[in-house]
């Protein structure tokens, strides 16, 4: 079974995970969200994380979605994942938001390595854009001219 390991500082990783199961319910039992409490130490967060992941067996696989890249939470989830001898076959991302989240949990199973980052990263920029509010009143204006 290949997993998504969702981790972050805060809840953020959590509170993702409840956004995910809106679109992906089904899927949840697949998904761990760990996040580095405030005040937690990155010890703390490793036993928290070790302990989330106790259940992976030997033909278990990872992909590890984190809020920051080199940020403590993902370091110390790669240090326990490099302990456990999963860290070789895990994908792993940072910048996590939903649309990474979602095409990951979706595609986790059908895509593996080079072509499931650029699915997943090519989504996670996708959803970054600005969206521009027009007024009606700007609407108004412009029927006049």
């Amino acid at each position: 079974m290949r997993y998504l390991l969702l981790v972050s500082h805060g809840g953020f990783a959590e509170g993702l995970k409840t956004s995910l199961a809106m679109f992906a319910e089904d899927k949840m039992d697949q998904v761990v969200a760990v996040g580095l409490a405030n005040g937690s130490s990155v010890d703390e967060f490793a036993i928290k994380f070790r302990e989330s992941i106790k259940f992976l067996t030997e033909d278990d696989s990872v992909v590890v979605l984190a809020d920051i890249v080199g940020g403590s939470p993902l370091t110390t989830a790669l240090n326990v994942l490099s302990e456990l001898g999963k860290l070789n076959d895990a994908t792993v991302m940072g910048g996590m938001n939903l649309s990474m989240a979602l095409t990951s949990i979706v595609m986790k199973d059908v895509l593996s390595g080079e072509d499931l980052v650029n699915a997943v990263l090519a989504e996670a920029q996708a959803s970054i854009q600005e969206f521009k509010v027009v007024s009606e009143e700007a609407d108004d204006d412009e029927d006049d001219i």
